[in-house]
């Protein structure tokens, strides 16, 4: 499949950091002068700011015209978006983000909109809003979403929020002190657990690919809070007792929350409220068909709950009356805002034209090319050398994604997961996904394909790795030294974790460096 591949080099520009460019005096916009009438009224405009946070200096910019500014950054986009191609970021969801939904989203009536303007110059909003609402639980069985959260992890937190509101309603918060999950749950879970004050109890996977139930009987009591899974979990196994799981949590009184960040696989086939849990979210920037986020944001962690649990839920909430829409803000158990107003409504937009555009059979359907495309690249996987898979005695076919592992090339080749990533980028395609930590398979890595990808882009992608593959056991300096089709080249190790070189603004580097020379 070798000779299939594309060829690709990266255009190369000697192009320096913004901040090291630009000539005294330029500028790419020049503001007029308050007329006279004006500046005799309002006077020095410099006495507005309270002294304290007057600045001292002025502000480290660089001085560029508008086209200057523009060539730089395009030129920087033809360094690193020029790969852009195959993207298989498993438990992300890479999907294509339809470009009409982006338009709608920049609309003035959206991005124009002010979060204290009166309920009825919104009404637009507040019903796209509401119906995605509506439309969530109907995937779910919830029977409430609010989209504060601003992502995955606030999602997860505001969970753990609403389960101390919860047990301390009922006067058992001192008691309900400790949160369930799973080693390969999805670490915002854990994290977000211990954040809000919970010990966190995780369960190791047995070799079925998931704990047992004895497991988790030995660790439920009269202390437990909640459990926190997602299912399938982050190796793509599904976990066919979690109905079991939820029944004995619920019987010690603790609360039980599906994490679906791997819902593109199940979407339409399982309902959160029918296996028995109390809450879940969902990412309206992965499987809903909005951006998936970079480096924090824009995202949306849509959390849905049952009625019991919706009293404590963040205001406001969008309710309607009528034909009309209004915030309801008058919630007395509510655990408070957990983001400011309503979120990042725009990636509502977006997931609500995506939803409505699929439709009930086009979700379905979505579904099921992403379990048929998993199994399909499988196969494709496991027939090149130095890969294997994670719990390879289940023989029963994995979800949206599974975990494999290099370990025996890099035994073999002493080639790791890393130098691959590295070599991939010179085919001018994303390096894959490794896994999250901790790492229960040596040298992982994670594919998922989604609904989006075709048969060719899967091969393509394949044969990328066979070819590494075949390079690693004739060549493994070729791979250990990549990329080498790339405007950089292999950065140093240590240098972005190392704190005498890391600065977070450009006094700090050039202070830094400086204490280097």
């Amino acid at each position: 499949m070798s000779e299939e591949l594309k060829q690709y080099q990266a255009p190369v520009w000697n192009e320096p950091v913004i901040m090291e460019m630009g000539y005294p005096g330029r500028r790419g916009v020049l503001f007029p002068l308050a007329e006279p009438e004006i500046r005799e009224r309002v006077g020095d405009v410099s006495n507005l700011i309270p002294s304290g946070m007057r600045r001292q200096d002025k502000p480290a910019l660089p001085e560029m015209s508008e086209p200057e500014v523009l060539y730089h950054y395009l030129r920087l986009s033809q360094q690193t978006l020029g790969m852009m191609g195959i993207s298989l970021f498993g438990t992300c969801t890479m999907k294509y983000n339809p470009q009409i939904n982006e338009q709608m989203a920049w609309r003035p009536e959206i991005t124009e909109l002010h979060p204290l303007q009166h309920e009825d110059t919104m009404q637009g909003a507040l019903e796209i809003v509401y119906n995605m609402d509506l439309m969530l639980r109907e995937l779910s069985g919830m029977d409430q979403f609010v989209f504060q959260a601003g992502g995955g992890s606030e999602a997860a937190y505001l969970n753990c929020a609403v389960t101390r509101a919860y047990h301390a309603s009922k006067g058992e918060l001192d008691q309900r002190d400790e949160v369930i999950v799973t080693i390969q749950t999805h670490p915002c879970n854990p994290a977000t657990a211990a954040a809000a004050g919970f010990k966190v109890i995780t369960l190791m996977l047995d070799e079925n690919g998931y704990p047992s139930l004895d497991a988790l009987k030995a660790v439920v009591s009269n202390r437990t809070a909640a459990i926190m899974v997602n299912n399938p979990d982050d190796m793509g196994v599904y976990n066919p007792d979690m109905k079991e799981w939820v029944r004995i949590v619920h019987e010690a009184g603790g609360l039980a929350f599906y994490d679906a960040a791997n819902f593109n696989g199940t979407m339409s086939k399982l309902r959160a409220r029918e296996l028995g849990f109390d809450a879940c979210m969902f990412m309206l920037h992965k499987t809903f068909g909005a951006p998936k986020t970079g480096v924090g944001g824009p995202a949306t962690g849509a959390y849905g709950c049952s009625a019991e649990l919706a009293p404590f839920l963040p205001s406001p909430l969008v309710v309607r009356d009528g034909d009309r829409y209004r915030l309801d803000a008058d919630r007395p158990q509510s655990v408070g805002k957990i983001r400011e107003f309503l979120g990042n409504v725009q990636v509502v937009l977006k997931a609500y034209a995506w939803t409505r555009s699929m439709g009930a059979a086009g979700i379905s359907q979505a579904s099921d090319i992403s379990v048929m495309s998993n199994n399909y690249m499988e196969k494709g996987l496991l027939a090149i050398r130095g890969v294997t898979r994670s719990h390879p005695e289940q023989t029963t076919p994995r979800m949206e994604m599974t975990r494999y592992s290099f370990q025996t090339m890099k035994e073999e080749t002493g080639v790791d997961i890393h130098d691959v990533q590295n070599r991939m980028s010179d085919f001018g395609i994303d390096p894959l996904w490794a896994s999250h930590e901790p790492w229960l398979l040596p040298e992982p890595f994670t594919p998922e394909a989604g609904e989006m990808y075709g048969k060719e882009a899967l091969d393509q992608w394949i044969a990328v790795l066979s070819r590494i593959s075949d390079e690693a056991y004739s060549n493994p300096e070729l791979v250990k030294t990549s990329p080498h089709n790339q405007a950089v080249h292999r950065l140093k190790p240590g240098m972005i974790d190392d704190p005498s070189t890391r600065a977070m603004t450009w006094r700090a580097f050039l202070k830094k460096r400086a204490q280097r020379a």
